[in-house]
């Protein structure tokens, strides 16, 4: 390859973008809005669940129990039942989430047997809420009867985010996911806006390899998704008060690496499509859809069929948020997280590699 050649394209492509600052706008606001949108949005916490209860013993063992849960900040008291058929009917109208039956003489059990049973009934529709509210529920209960019966008591740490805060989950697996959403977009309409307009019939007739033609490409739009990544790091540490254990230096190269990487997806549709139209929707089904099912930004890939598991590994994105989320929570380096690193550069190359083979040159 000759630089003279690849500096002129990436001259070229340079000017172009500069002729069309709105562009460049709102690229490099579309990440920030994506970012605030989903920081705030996307939450996994659970706090002033309404629950209800159906106290039948009255006692003051069972009062301290129903305010263990309204001290704890999960739950706040919706109603107070004096009927069981209400406990059905108030779940099923979901005025509360959560119903708490206390049976009778369960101050007696207690103080005789040091446990007694409590029934606790979760509005299950929405799945991943529900288990939430029940794990709360079952930890509030726990450590109740371990008062109870202080002869076991455990003591549970969280690490890496012992605040339990979703923001702090989110953002770092935002940061994989808005770059695997805009610079492959951006980067496959600039080459098919030229095959539209017939100029890419230059490209073609002249001495350049495909090679040194999609580099040309790949550098300016490298350059403004970098610019993307690093304001969408610096938002997401010092608006939403992410913590950073790990390097920073450390995270913005292996960005670099991520970020070529989705560029050159961005080439790589370029070469199979023919217009901006189809390019747009090829780039979001194989960058945007994937980077939200099978990143493991929001479900856990382990929890995926065998089958799942492995198809998750043909997309980039998965390997930059464990990294990402490696690096922000945990402080792990390269000894930790080289395997994420290493796939993800193979992947980049490999990405590149196949850009190039794809694009046939044609004399005019």
């Amino acid at each position: 390859m000759k630089f003279s050649r690849i500096a002129a394209i990436v001259e070229k492509e340079t000017t172009e973008i500069v002729r069309d600052p709105i562009t460049v706008v709102v690229a490099l606001l579309m990440p920030l809005l994506m970012l605030f949108l989903f920081g705030y949005a996307i939450s996994l916490d659970v706090d002033n669940v309404p629950m209800g209860v159906f106290d039948q013993d009255r006692s003051p063992d069972s009062r301290a129990l129903v305010d263990r849960f309204i001290q704890s900040g999960y739950f706040q008291l919706a109603q107070d039942f004096t009927d069981d058929r209400d406990v059905e009917k108030e779940l099923q109208r979901g005025t509360v989430k959560l119903a708490l039956v206390i049976p009778p003489k369960f101050q007696n059990t207690l103080a005789r047997d040091g446990t007694a049973p409590v029934q606790v009934l979760v509005d299950g529709t929405y799945s991943a809420t529900a288990n939430l509210i029940a794990a709360y529920a079952a930890a509030i209960v726990s450590d109740f009867h371990s008062e109870a019966s202080p002869s076991v008591h455990v003591e549970a740490r969280v690490w890496y985010n012992p605040a339990l805060r979703s923001v702090t989950f989110v953002i770092p697996g935002l940061f994989g996911v808005i770059l695997m959403a805009f610079p492959p977009l951006l980067t496959a309409l600039a080459i098919t806006r030229e095959k539209e307009s017939g100029s890419i019939q230059q490209i073609f007739a002249s001495p350049l390899t495909p090679a040194e033609f999609l580099t040309g490409k790949l550098v300016p739009y490298g350059l403004i998704a970098f610019v993307q990544i690093v304001m969408v790091i610096a938002v997401g540490f010092l608006w939403f008060d992410v913590p950073l254990r790990g390097s920073i230096g450390l995270l913005l190269l292996v960005g670099l690496v991520y970020v070529f990487c989705t560029v050159g997806i961005g080439l790589l549709v370029s070469t199979v499509t023919k217009s901006q139209l189809v390019a747009m929707l090829l780039a979001l089904i194989v960058t945007l859809m994937p980077s939200f099912l099978f990143s493991g930004f929001l479900f856990p890939i382990f929890t995926m069929p065998y089958v799942l598991q492995l198809y998750t590994r043909l997309f980039p994105v998965q390997y930059f948020v464990d990294f990402s989320r490696g690096v922000v929570l945990k402080g792990a380096g390269l000894p930790e997280l080289w395997p994420s690193v290493l796939l993800l550069c193979a992947y980049t190359a490999i990405i590149f590699a196949l850009a190039a083979w794809r694009f046939r040159k044609k004399v005019a």
